[in-house]
């Protein structure tokens, strides 16, 4: 974590439950790592919620990339507007200006 751009918790008193880390060259583009809860604090909007902090930071930026571990995570990073496209294994935010 110590070379990251930014980096998002979640706790539970002393218990890391969640992290975000991202990414960037300040100008054009940031790639978003590790989105990571805790199975047992899953299903209570944590992840969303780190979503939106990170997505905050990044409103000025040209493009937003995140490689899914998992395909079943798709539909999550497609609700903050990341595409998928043929051939390229990073989904792509474009922000327009």
């Amino acid at each position: 974590m110590r070379n990251s751009t930014k980096v998002i918790s979640a706790w539970d008193g002393d218990k890391l439950v969640g992290l975000i880390r991202a990414l960037d060259d300040g100008n054009t583009v940031a790639f978003l790592h590790y989105l990571l809860v805790d199975p047992e604090y899953q299903g209570y909007h944590i992840g969303d919620n780190l979503m939106k902090q990170i997505m905050s930071f990044y409103d000025d930026l040209l493009y937003v990339k995140v490689i899914p571990s998992d395909k079943k995570t798709i539909p999550f990073y497609e609700r903050y507007g990341f595409k998928q496209y043929d051939n390229y294994s990073a989904m792509v935010k474009k922000n327009h200006f």
